[in-house]
C-alpha cells in the first residue's frame, strides 16, 4: 500500500510541472498615456475639446456676469425701488442665475455636451487602439495587456513586455518615447545584460 502511494506520489510530481508549464501565461503591457500623446489624432480631437470647452465656459462667464449686474444694480437702486419693482427684479436676478447654472449644467454637467463631445470625438480612437492591441496581441500570442500608466500598483516593468511603440506603429503614431529616444525591443541576455 505505502508502495502504491509513493508511486503515485512520485508520477503526480513529474506531471505537475507539465501542468504548469502548459499553462504558462504570456502578459504584455501598454503605456496608454504614452500611445495617446503620440498620436496626431487625439492631439487633434483634444485640440477640438479644448476649443468647444473655451466657447461653452466664455458663455456661461457671460451669463454669470450678466447676473452679477443685475445685482449689482438692484443693490444700488434698491432704496428707490417699491415692493413690487423690489420683486421684479429678484426674480429677473433668480432666472438669469438659474440660466447660468442651467447653462453650466447642460455643457459641462455629467451628461453635458462637452462629456458627449468627448465620447463622440475619443470613443474612436480608443476602439483604433484596443483593435490594435488585440492585433498585436494576436499576432504575438499575448495573453494579458495592461497598462501600466493606469495601474499605479507596478513598481518595475521590462521594456521587453512593452508593446506601446508597436501599438503606435500600427496605428500610424509617433514612436519615440517620452525622454526622445526611440524604444528599442531586444532580448536581454541575463548573463551579459550591458551586451
Amino acid at each position: 500500500m505505502k508502495k502504491q502511494i509513493l508511486i503515485l506520489y512520485l508520477f503526480l510530481l513529474g506531471v505537475m510541472p507539465m501542468n504548469v508549464w502548459a499553462d504558462k501565461v504570456s502578459v504584455a503591457y501598454i503605456d496608454m498615456d504614452y500611445i495617446l500623446k503620440n498620436l496626431p489624432q487625439y492631439e487633434t480631437a483634444n485640440e477640438q475639446l479644448t476649443m468647444f470647452s473655451q466657447r461653452w465656459q466664455k458663455e456661461v462667464d457671460k451669463l454669470m456676469q450678466e447676473t452679477q449686474v443685475l445685482i449689482a444694480n438692484y443693490q444700488t437702486e434698491q432704496i428707490f425701488l417699491t415692493a413690487a419693482m423690489k420683486k421684479e427684479r429678484e426674480k429677473e436676478i433668480i432666472d438669469k442665475e438659474n440660466e447660468a447654472l442651467e447653462a453650466k449644467r447642460k455643457y459641462f454637467g455629467v451628461d453635458g455636451e462637452l462629456f458627449k463631445k468627448r465620447e463622440s470625438l475619443l470613443k474612436p480612437i480608443q476602439d483604433e487602439i484596443y483593435v490594435a492591441i488585440e492585433e498585436i496581441a494576436t499576432e504575438s500570442r499575448i495573453d494579458i495587456v495592461k497598462d501600466r500608466s493606469a495601474d499605479a500598483s507596478l513598481i518595475y516593468i521590462s521594456s521587453k513586455l512593452d508593446i506601446s511603440d508597436k501599438v503606435l506603429a500600427k496605428m500610424g503614431g509617433k514612436t519615440v518615447t517620452p525622454l526622445g529616444t526611440l524604444k528599442k525591443f531586444v532580448d536581454i541576455d541575463i548573463d551579459n545584460p550591458l551586451k
